[in-house]
């Protein structure tokens, strides 16, 4: 199976922007087991700008884009840093892929993109991806890596795109603030209806909610792709995500139905 995972900042750091090491650890550890079980795993990490924060002591988020870009080149250091030394130490090599809004938009670029992404898993190596956002102006930007980790899925034919969050998946309700709120288990169908259910992002240093996650399930489900949305709290549960099992919340890709 191909598996494109996403993690968001929330995940991987505090909210101090400081590396959440025990979920970053367990994380990779969950990765490098089902790579060795035989899948093709490519990442799509968030946490750069949020890690540069947290590494030059900055009081929050910046607003303006020189800062944003700044945090960034410094946080992408730490964060492929982190990712190389763990995975290192499971004998996975990592390989690190930055790219903007015109990498996927512009015919050529993105062929050249998914020439290397094929290659990469041919050689075994498992893709860190993440939006160049020290280069990247608001012109040329993906937005968010939600959408990032669906062009990712699209590029690559993958079978499955997990986004790992800071919510459990797709409520009838904001858990937040409705005690009423249920978990739906399963999407068959991205409609207005469930795109209505869509409210705010989540912790300050994230840039997405759950309005670009439905962008995100319309896009690869288009292309027959499953996609999962489950809190990145607990990587263990990939196990059974992959296997099929009912976690987080499940969007069906629309699969052709065989000729008769």
């Amino acid at each position: 199976m191909r598996i494109v995972v996403k993690v968001g900042t929330s995940t991987l750091a505090h909210a101090t922007g400081r590396l959440n090491i025990r979920h970053v650890e367990e994380l990779v550890k969950v990765l490098s087991d089902l790579k060795n079980a035989g899948h093709e795993l490519i990442l799509v990490s968030s946490g750069a700008i949020g890690m540069g924060v947290g590494k030059l002591n900055l009081p929050g988020r910046p607003a303006d884009m020189p800062t944003k870009q700044a945090a960034a080149a410094v946080g992408q250091c730490e964060l492929m840093y982190t990712y190389d030394k763990l995975f290192s130490q499971y004998n996975h090599t990592v390989a690190q892929i930055l790219l903007t809004g015109e990498d996927v938009d512009h015919d050529d670029r993105r062929q050249n993109f998914e020439n290397t992404m094929a290659r990469l898993l041919e050689l075994g190596s498992l893709p860190v991806i993440n939006e160049n956002d020290t280069i990247a102006t608001a012109e040329i930007k993906v937005g968010d890596n939600d959408t990032l980790g669906a062009i990712v899925a699209c590029a690559v034919n993958a079978d499955l795109l997990v986004l790992l969050s800071d919510i459990e998946g797709l409520y009838t309700a904001d858990p937040r603030h409705s005690a009423d709120a249920r978990l739906i288990p399963t999407v068959i169908s991205v409609t207005p209806e469930i795109e209505a259910l869509a409210g705010g992002k989540g912790s300050e240093l994230a840039t997405g909610g759950m309005e670009t996650k439905l962008r995100a399930a319309k896009m690869v489900t288009a292309q027959g792709c499953d996609m999962v949305i489950t809190n990145g709290e607990h990587p263990e549960r990939l196990y059974d995500i992959v296997e099929g099992k009912a976690v987080g919340t499940r969007f069906l890709g629309q699969r052709a139905a065989p000729e008769t």
